[in-house]
């Protein structure tokens, strides 16, 4: 099978949750014996020079990427205010990329054409014209629902107007163009259902992010012991990330260090914002980027995923997991993962829960340790890439 993998992203090299969850299905869907050409945006916010990636990759993938500043811009965010369109998708509309994705049709045919994003839907109309293809949509998130959550949880009213308009344009859009696919691959089941609740008659299915299980196999886990810190790793690009973070270091941490006052806190992530580089909380040290992101991991205690808003599947949950992290998440970040709280993953949605948490990790040993390895079991057996990689491919058979 002949697949063009359309990503609103590089997928390579693999250092968050999207490129990761892009990555790991091109190489499952290559292991399998398909042939996949990679076709991205090469954004400002993950830009990679293409020619340094490595030899293998780019012969496997026949990646391709073309430049679009998707950059908010406050002149074009406000003249968007006097259309109908969505802002967040017409940042990622490109003359540039539409004639690309043409002339790549017009080379060569395809059994299925896949769109990694709903960013990627205005070049339908182009992949239809030039390309007999299924086009599967693989929906990472509910986008507007976000958008929604984030509107929800600001607290200042202007900015929470914007955010309404910005969501329910999206809405819009992303309902208009729900049965414009041959089919839908959402990443949990809730996603799923949701989009069925919002209109969509096409086939889907809810296939999860896999991961490439070898790699946590091969790094030494951190041996018992009580934990001392807390951690939290991910792209501080992504909004969510930033508004969880500022509200567990206003609302949490101080709980937290009240009850525990030498527990530390790591914060680690790319384009980590001023604001909290330059901060000065208590015990908390900001490491920015992470060259080895899973020597790290393996490394530390706790993970927290205190996410407020947000949609999908959390790929660094299942990545801790896998290397048998405790990890305290609120409902929002642990969505779509096949859980049992204070089995697999301790769950806590306010700041006193939160110290509730931490302090069963303290005072009940073997329930810390039993969850780290639990967490470990649900990773391996329900999040194998290679497992995941055949569901989305008996999918694409069945859409003929």
């Amino acid at each position: 099978m002949k697949i063009l993998q359309i990503c609103h992203k590089t997928p390579y090299p693999p250092r968050d949750g999207g490129s990761i969850a892009m990555n790991n299905l091109t190489q499952g869907l290559i292991d399998h014996g398909h042939e996949v050409k990679v076709l991205a945006m090469n954004t400002p916010k993950s830009f990679i020079d293409i020619d340094k990636l490595p030899a293998d990759y780019r012969k496997n993938t026949s990646i391709e990427a073309v430049f679009i500043d998707t950059n908010i811009k406050i002149i074009d965010a406000f003249l968007n205010l006097f259309k109908s369109s969505s802002y967040n998708i017409d940042r990622f509309i490109s003359k540039d990329f539409e004639t690309k994705l043409k002339d790549i049709l017009e080379a060569g045919s395809f059994d299925v054409v896949q769109l990694e994003s709903l960013f990627l839907v205005p070049y339908l109309d182009v992949i239809r014209k030039y390309s007999s293809a299924k086009v599967v949509m693989r929906a990472h998130n509910v986008e507007f629902e976000i958008w929604m959550r984030r509107m929800q949880a600001c607290k200042n009213i202007l900015k929470k107007q914007y955010l309404n308009l910005l969501a329910n344009r999206l809405k819009t859009y992303e309902v208009d163009h729900i049965n414009s696919y041959d089919g839908i691959a959402a990443i949990t089941p809730r996603d799923a259902e949701m989009l069925r609740l919002h209109g969509c008659t096409i086939p889907i299915t809810d296939i999860p992010i896999g991961m490439d299980l070898i790699d946590s196999e091969a790094i030494p886990r951190k041996s018992h012991g009580s934990p001392t810190s807390l951690f939290h790793l991910g792209s501080m690009d992504w909004m969510p990330n930033q508004e969880a973070i500022k509200w567990f270091l206003d609302d949490v941490w101080p709980k937290i260090t009240k009850a525990f006052p030498n527990l530390k806190l790591n914060l680690a992530g790319r384009n980590m914002p001023d604001w909290i580089l330059k901060s000065n909380f208590h015990n908390v040290i900001v490491e920015g980027e992470i060259n080895n992101v899973k020597e790290y991991m393996a490394s530390e205690d706790i993970m927290i995923v205190p996410l407020i808003s947000g949609s999908g599947m959390r790929v660094k949950i299942i990545e801790g997991m896998a290397f048998g992290k405790v990890i305290i998440s609120t409902s929002v970040g642990a969505e779509g993962i096949n859980y049992e709280h204070e089995k697999d993953i301790l769950i806590a949605n306010t700041a006193n829960e939160y110290v509730e948490m931490v302090g069963k990790c303290f005072s009940d040993n073997d329930l810390y340790h039993d969850i780290g390895d639990n967490a470990r079991v649900l990773a391996r057996s329900q999040y194998d890439n290679k497992v995941i990689a055949e569901k989305l491919i008996s999918f694409y058979k069945s859409l003929f």
